[in-house]
């Protein structure tokens, strides 16, 4: 199953603005890669870099990508590990154009196999109930994107924090959430590195009569002891997202006993190989994760949910990503049900594709053997 030719796209989306403390993102600029074989099955995959997280932009993907695509140009497509150590020995880091890779070779894999990718991993499919995020904005308009997000049936609400420049804003924040939806849905928190250590105790002690399920990356990704003295200090659990991009960092995680949970998202482990990686490591320890992502379109979104279907620990799904986009250019993949239910297909592989004619209008780069 040898690869004869890969495509490489600008996959530009439009979609609301999305704010975080990090920064405000105005359009999903994305990268798609198609890899066909000698054996007429193609495989898709995508990555969304996020550079305040990553480091990577879509210019900087692309410029790897067209490397990654002829070193990959002729290798057999169903030696994962060795296709991806190819890569992963041409250049470290830069996880997120490697997941569109990896992602395009388990489609692959998985289509070859004749089984849906979830099948593949050894999943059992089941029904996700994910989470939908409320941007930062102030208290009113927060609740107020929370009580329409209700009334359209979203059962589960991801708050977005951390840019507050006094404590007490946040805590308006999401008390202004709560007052608006009521006490029945369970809230998550994201402050994206945004807190110190005492501005994030002295937040979650105010909030922990306020139902929050979990709060995610509080302080700055390399601060481990704060994570940990963070969820020493108060009631509501912690969750670490930019502090773990690899298996190692899970590892270190757990043997430190740094916190309960872990965010996976592709576009930090560099794809489903590594994912796979963390997620064994996390179940031997007891640590519970969430299946995350950055702003990638149904494509990638629909690969999440495969995966998420692979693991038991894997409890918390933030797959919402896609919901903010002006347009969906996907073809088949998951349905979604009330913005919150989120059903898989029986396909092989992933089991979606993007739409030709919107690809037609992508910059497109093609590599052939």
């Amino acid at each position: 199953m040898n690869i004869e030719r890969i495509e490489l796209y600008a996959y530009n989306i439009p979609m609301k603005p999305f704010i975080i403390s990090l920064g405000t993102l105005y359009e999903a600029k994305n990268v798609l890669v198609k890899i066909f074989t000698d054996e007429g099955i193609t495989g898709w995959g995508e990555g969304s870099p996020f550079p305040m997280i990553v480091g990577e932009t879509q210019e900087s993907d692309l410029a790897l990508a067209r490397d990654f695509a002829k070193l990959l140009l002729g290798k057999n497509a169903l030696e994962i590990k060795g296709c991806i150590k190819l890569i992963n020995d041409f250049v470290p880091n830069n996880p997120t154009v490697k997941s569109a890779f990896d992602m395009a070779l388990y489609d692959i894999a998985s289509q070859h196999a004749g089984v849906p990718l979830y099948k593949f991993l050894k999943g059992e499919k089941k029904v996700l109930l994910t989470d939908h995020t409320v941007s930062i904005g102030t208290p009113d308009e927060m609740a107020d994107a929370a009580l329409k997000l209700k009334a359209r049936g979203v059962t589960i609400l991801k708050l977005k924090v951390g840019s507050a420049k006094k404590p007490v804003e946040d805590i308006d924040r999401v008390k202004a959430v709560r007052a608006a939806v009521g006490d029945a849905i369970p809230l998550r928190l994201d402050a994206n590195q945004g807190w110190s250590r005492e501005d994030a105790i002295e937040i979650l002690k105010a909030l922990q009569h306020d139902g929050i399920a979990f709060c995610e990356q509080p302080v700055k990704h390399y601060d481990y002891d704060g994570l940990k003295q963070i969820g020493h200090a108060v009631t509501v659990p912690v969750m670490a997202d930019e502090s773990c991009f690899y298996g190692y960092q899970a590892k270190y995680i757990a043997e430190n006993k740094i916190c309960p949970h872990i965010n996976i998202k592709f576009a930090k482990s560099g794809g489903i190989l590594e994912a796979t990686e963390i997620a064994k490591i996390t179940r031997e320890n007891g640590i519970t994760c969430m299946l995350g992502g950055m702003i990638e379109s149904k494509l990638a979104l629909t690969a999440n949910a495969h995966f998420a279907c692979a693991y038991d620990h894997i409890r918390f799904y933030d797959l919402d990503y896609c919901f903010n986009h002006h347009i969906d250019p996907v073809v088949n993949g998951v349905e979604i049900i009330n913005e919150c239910k989120i059903h898989l297909p029986d396909l092989p592989g992933i089991g979606a594709t993007v739409d030709k004619g919107f690809l037609s209008k992508c910059v497109k780069e093609v590599f052939d053997v």
